[in-house]
């Protein structure tokens, strides 16, 4: 039986660009390209807007100069060719302003009856479909662009054209009358107008992408200042999450300080489980031990060694598991790295008084261990007292942070130092390549694993003093 397919969430990355880019970044050009499409939009219709404002004034010009020529061409006496209209820029040569009158023929001839002195000898150009135009338009009137008889080197005058065919008295073919304006005026208006509309335009886009930017950036600053507190929290900083935050961010706040609760109380059971489990377990083995006593004989020489081998391991893997505990989960736990230093080589120089070993440490003072103190005790313990057992005299330990969220502690001595096909053997659980020694062989095999469970990693190579020298990586706190 096939269950039901899972519901899917929305699909942010179709939306904001693929996982792990800046959502800011995205919102503010999503948000700057709507900006410039419409202000491109706005700057086209306001152009053609004012354009065609201006263009419909000629228009109305052109209409009454239109009527003024149908009336005073009606009112002509017979044999006059021109009539008399009122406009003294028609009187002027090329003045820019044109009149003309045509008469069209059955057989499709157009015959220029009269046209303005401006126009001089020269005749308006007109398109070869405009009579069957004006004809399904009787009466009315209809505007296009034309070039003018003017011109200079580059370019023609430019004309806007208005005509309407009709019927007078004593013409028995229809007439159209025809009434020009050089709209080189209205040009140079509407590129001036879009000039500044386009300056006005980019000065407000960069306004509006400017306040989208504030906005955006002030908007997501809770965000910002939530995701700084958890790293906070992971860096050992602090332990939860302290700041109030807007009504619409404080429930992911409180879901995070939940979450660090429950961890801590994970933690505390795993704390409890594990002593718990160490107590039931190491009665058993002091019963047996003392049982055994200090009877002769293989049997109880057998019980005592094997009791010992059993309550090393136990030891091992009940500070395994608590290790692995408070590495998963002890977000917040910070340990100085010099305290500890200090503390293990005063004990382990009086436990190494006869032999007179020197313990010379390094470290800064704001070095810090991303962990618990006792793991860290637990780790450089082990590797300090293996040195110092095998040194003539001097063990030198030194720590630093590696830049990266790692610091590097390094432990070396003058002791005799170990083969390379031998150092893989010596991390082994038990394995004691001096049996003269005391101890029980867990030691580097406890660093280890503790290493390994905060996500650091242990390798061991010759030094310059002679001896061995084990270099530790582990997680350090930023400060």
């Amino acid at each position: 039986m096939t269950g039901a397919p899972a519901a899917k969430g929305p699909d942010w990355g179709r939306w904001f660009g693929r996982p792990g880019r800046s959502l800011t970044r995205r919102l503010i050009w999503l948000a700057s390209a709507w900006i410039l499409v419409a202000l491109v939009v706005a700057a086209l219709v306001l152009t053609q807007a004012f354009q065609e404002s201006a263009l419909r004034r000629l228009g109305a010009m052109l209409n009454e100069t239109i009527d003024e020529i149908v009336v005073a061409a009606s009112r002509t006496p017979p044999g006059d060719v021109v009539p008399q209209i009122q406009d003294a820029r028609t009187l002027r040569l090329l003045s820019g302003k044109y009149w003309q009158i045509l008469e069209v023929r059955p057989d499709g001839q157009r015959v220029s009856l009269a046209r303005s002195t401006s126009l001089w000898r020269y005749d308006l150009a007109l398109p070869e479909d405009l009579p069957r135009r004006l004809d399904a338009a009787f009466g009315d009137v209809i505007t296009f662009n034309t070039t003018g008889p003017k011109d200079d080197a580059q370019t023609r005058e430019p004309l806007r054209v208005a005509a309407s065919m009709k019927s007078i008295p004593r013409h028995e073919h229809p007439i159209i009358f025809i009434a020009a304006v050089d709209r080189s005026e209205v040009d140079a208006d509407t590129r001036q107008f879009a000039h500044v509309a386009w300056i006005a335009l980019m000065i407000l886009g960069l306004g509006l992408v400017a306040a989208v930017f504030i906005q955006v950036r002030i908007g997501l600053r809770p965000l910002f200042d939530l995701r700084d507190e958890i790293a906070d929290v992971r860096k050992g900083k602090s332990a939860r999450i302290g700041r109030s935050y807007p009504l619409e961010i404080q429930p992911l706040a409180e879901q995070v300080n939940r979450l660090l609760d429950h961890n801590q109380e994970v933690v505390e059971r795993q704390r409890t489980h594990v002593g718990n489990l160490a107590h039931a377990l190491k009665t058993p083995i002091s019963v047996m031990l003392a049982e055994a006593g200090t009877a002769e004989g293989d049997l109880p020489e057998l019980v005592r060694r094997q009791t010992r081998v059993m309550q090393g391991q136990v030891d091992h893997h009940l500070r395994r598991a608590r290790a692995a505990a408070r590495a998963a989960h002890g977000l917040g736990e910070t340990t100085p790295v010099p305290e500890v230093l200090d503390e293990l080589a005063v004990m382990i120089e009086q436990v190494f008084r006869a032999k007179g070993v020197e313990i010379d440490w390094r470290a800064p003072d704001d070095l810090a261990f991303l962990g618990e103190r006792q793991d860290l005790q637990e780790i450089l313990g082990n590797l300090i007292e293996n040195a110092a057992k095998f040194a003539r005299r001097r063990v030198r330990v030194s720590a630093g942070g590696s830049g990266l969220g790692q610091m590097i502690l390094v432990v070396e001595g003058d002791g005799p130092g170990l083969p390379a096909d031998q150092r893989d053997t010596v991390m082994q659980r038990g394995a004691r390549l001096d049996e003269s020694a005391p101890g029980s062989g867990l030691g580097l095999s406890i660093v280890e694993d503790l290493t390994r469970a905060y996500g650091g990693r242990l390798t061991l190579a010759d030094s310059d003093m002679g001896g061995l020298k084990a270099v530790l990586e582990l997680p350090a706190a930023q400060t």
